[in-house]
């Protein structure tokens, strides 16, 4: 089975055409970060007149990169939710007008499903023998708009629960919010995350706490650890470029990696599931990756971290998801919908207060 994924749920139009086996034939993304760096953050209607323009052309280029015409895939899987509106809009527009003229079948993807199994993606041959996890499995999926953890018993939407979500900013969203707050520009993971490799996080510790440091809770917060930034910044001003950013830097990722980790390896032990997943683009953190690798092999745990091309929002995710709902029997039709909302049942209430 042969499966054409279309992806615009966000800041990037994509598209993929995966097996269902998870071997990606081609992967097409194409980038808005140049439209949104001047606001410092996803504008939503730059973001759906900039899919407009592209999605045919990264459609085309997808299959043309797998040696396909539109009439030779299998089926048509499409990000239906969550995400801008607008921006769902056009890729469910483009994916019912194949569907429609090839009489493909559609179906439409979770974009948090879809990061959930972006580790079973096998990407040419360095991939193909890689290790994958078996179910169940805890997954850590922290992006720009998502930060939770998940037991994963089966690759459905009924077998996947929340154990525990943030209360306020992603993980992700800190990122880039402390980034602006210091002058690093968008997207601010990168930088953050680079700069951090060279700074002692002991030197700014007391200026970064961690967050929600109280170990029974699987729930996150990190709009307190950018408000900290925020104050030191208004009490001590930016830091020059040099040592005392980069400290600054390493001292924040070092609250949020921390808690990201601790929680995770907290889960898998409530569990009883010794086997991790990392999902999202703050899995693609290098601080993060080596942090729980690190936690994982102390505690005897089996981590999978995808390839950095499958932490990021793409089309193959979205494919390849798509591909298992249609080895199951599932298809949608052309009154599918897209909705701002994840399908998974969510049990972390936003907000502050007591639980």
């Amino acid at each position: 089975m042969r499966v054409l994924g279309i992806e615009t749920s966000c800041d990037e139009t994509a598209a993929a055409v995966v097996t269902e086996t998870g071997v990606v034939l081609s992967d097409v993304v194409r980038s808005q970060v140049e439209a949104h760096a001047p606001y410092g953050g996803v504008v939503p209607e730059i973001a759906s007149r900039d899919h407009a323009r592209a999605i045919v052309p990264v459609i085309r280029e997808a299959l043309a990169r797998a040696g396909m015409k539109p009439g030779d895939v299998d089926g048509i899987a499409v990000t239906s939710r969550p995400g801008l509106l607008g921006a769902l809009l056009v890729g469910l527009s483009a994916a019912k007008g194949l569907s429609f003229t090839t009489g493909k079948p559609i179906v439409g993807v979770d974009h948090l499903v879809g990061h959930l199994l972006a580790v079973f993606l096998r990407r040419g041959e360095a991939e193909a023998e890689a290790p994958v996890p078996s179910y169940p499995f805890i997954a850590l999926l922290a992006s720009g708009g998502h930060t939770a953890l998940y037991r994963v018993d089966a690759p459905r939407l009924s077998a996947i629960r929340e154990l525990g979500a943030t209360r306020d900013d992603a993980a992700g969203e800190a990122f880039d919010k402390t980034a602006k707050l210091l002058g690093l520009g968008y997207p601010g993971g990168p930088v953050v995350d680079r700069l951090a490799a060279t700074g002692d996080a002991s030197r700014a510790k007391d200026a970064v706490p961690r967050s929600m440091a109280h170990r029974e809770s699987l729930e996150f917060s990190f709009s307190g650890v950018k408000a900290a930034v925020m104050r030191h910044v208004a009490m001590q001003g930016k830091p020059p470029e040099g040592q005392a950013l980069a400290d600054l830097c390493a001292a924040f990722q070092a609250s949020v990696v921390g808690t990201l980790v601790d929680k995770a390896v907290r889960a898998a032990k409530v569990e009883g599931v010794p086997r991790i997943v990392l999902a999202g683009g703050v899995a693609a953190n290098r601080g993060l990756r080596a942090r729980m690798a690190e936690a994982c092999a102390r505690q005897k745990i089996a981590l999978f971290v995808p390839s950095f091309a499958s932490c990021t929002d793409n089309a193959a995710m979205i494919a390849y998801a798509g591909a298992l709902r249609f080895a199951a029997g599932e298809a949608d039709d052309l009154a599918l919908e897209p909705s701002t909302k994840t399908a998974l049942p969510r049990v972390t209430r936003k907000g502050a207060g007591l639980r």
